[in-house]
């Protein structure tokens, strides 16, 4: 596909993701699952913001909550960008026989950090809307649930990506809690008895 993710309508993006072509490819595709959570989060953040929770003090919260989702969501995007870049770039490496073992080196590197970065946002941000769902509006917390659970999956998703870059055992143990967070947040919004 030619051109950023953030300047391609949804459709277009899918289908291109469709194409036998390295990219967009599930990097790119659960980062645009992560930003479309987070915005439906920010969604359920900001209606979140009557004139009981102005009274109650939650509305400045919810406002802050929105705020920073829409900024992940933003990043998301990038990210995906970022991903599609990465992943071309490493491709390349693969071929090129004049890059040097600390360019080829860097541009691994680089491939690992689009997905661990995404993965920690994934995280941040799913944390803080666990953390705000009691007191989000509660008719439209199955908004805020989406967020978490399609910021679960794209964690879940980023890992494969971080997987498929052969990352060293520290970064595994680093991201292993993460995914355990992301776990309980989407079991905090199952219903009771849901296996």
């Amino acid at each position: 596909m030619s051109g950023k993710t953030g300047d391609a309508q949804i459709g277009a993006w899918v289908t291109a993701l469709c194409a036998k072509k390295p990219t967009p490819g599930g990097g790119a595709a659960a980062a645009v699952a992560a930003a479309i959570g987070a915005a439906s989060g920010a969604m359920a953040a900001i209606y979140t913001t009557r004139k009981k929770d102005e009274e109650s003090g939650v509305a400045a919260e919810a406002r802050a909550l929105a705020s920073a989702l829409d900024a992940a969501a933003a990043r998301c995007i990038t990210l995906a960008d970022e991903d599609e870049t990465a992943y071309a770039a490493l491709q390349a490496s693969w071929k090129d026989e004049s890059l040097s073992a600390e360019d080829k080196a860097k541009i691994e590197a680089t491939a690992l950090n689009v997905p661990v970065s995404l993965l920690k946002l994934c995280h941040e941000q799913s944390s803080a809307v666990a953390g705000f769902l009691p007191r989000c509006n509660p008719n439209i917390t199955s908004d805020a649930k989406v967020c978490i659970h399609l910021l679960a999956g794209a964690g879940r998703a980023a890992y494969q990506t971080v997987l498929v870059n052969q990352p060293k055992e520290e970064v595994k143990a680093e991201l292993a809690p993460l995914l355990s967070d992301l776990a309980k947040h989407e079991k905090l919004v199952l219903p009771e008895g849901f296996p």
